[in-house]
């Protein structure tokens, strides 16, 4: 059992304010059962989740790739495990996800340099901007900047609270330990 203050609600103790939510993606993940305990929060979370995570103009590859290089940069085992798991799902090689623990080539690489630069500078630059735009268009960079403070707030909810990867990544995970693992 966990001693996080805030360990994921079980469906027994899901406030009756967002019962709803557990039917659709919040009852799937623990990282939202930990949010439930703040009902109001998850219930204003769920339309900016589902612009940010579902119809971002990235497309379903590119997201992985700023979630998982912001997951790694954030130091979250949770939201790396996750999306290296969504990544596979997508199609992705294991050679890709682990460059994105570095610098890949191509626009997976203008996407790490992005990630790591709103990390460090808390900005990206004009020219560097210029760049992603070209490659990806400026909606697409806009969705990149907001996606990065969307998984940063879950890191800092999921390392505050110790949350728990969920059952179904963890066994994952036991197949390919080392590409689920924050480490290389």
């Amino acid at each position: 059992m966990s001693s996080s203050p805030c360990p994921p609600i079980t469906d027994a103790d899901w406030p009756n304010e967002i019962a709803e939510l557990r039917e659709d993606f919040a009852g799937a993940l623990n990282v939202y059962r930990t949010m439930a305990h703040h009902p109001a929060l998850l219930n204003a979370w769920a339309p900016l989740r589902q612009h940010v995570v579902k119809e971002n103009a990235l497309g379903p590859e590119l997201t992985e790739v700023v979630i998982l290089r912001a997951g790694l940069r954030m130091g979250s085992r949770y939201e790396w495990a996750h999306h290296v798991s969504r990544a596979l799902a997508l199609g992705f090689s294991p050679a890709r996800i682990d460059a994105i623990r570095t610098r890949p080539e191509g626009v997976d690489g203008l996407i790490v340099d992005a990630v790591d630069a709103l990390f460090d500078q808390r900005m990206l630059s004009p020219e560097q901007e210029a760049e992603l735009a070209d490659a990806i268009g400026r909606k697409a960079v806009i969705d990149l900047i907001a996606m990065v403070g969307f998984y940063s707030v879950l890191g800092y909810l999921l390392k505050t609270y110790d949350t728990p990867v969920d059952d179904n990544i963890q066994q994952e995970a036991q197949k390919m330990p080392t590409l689920f693992s924050l480490t290389s």
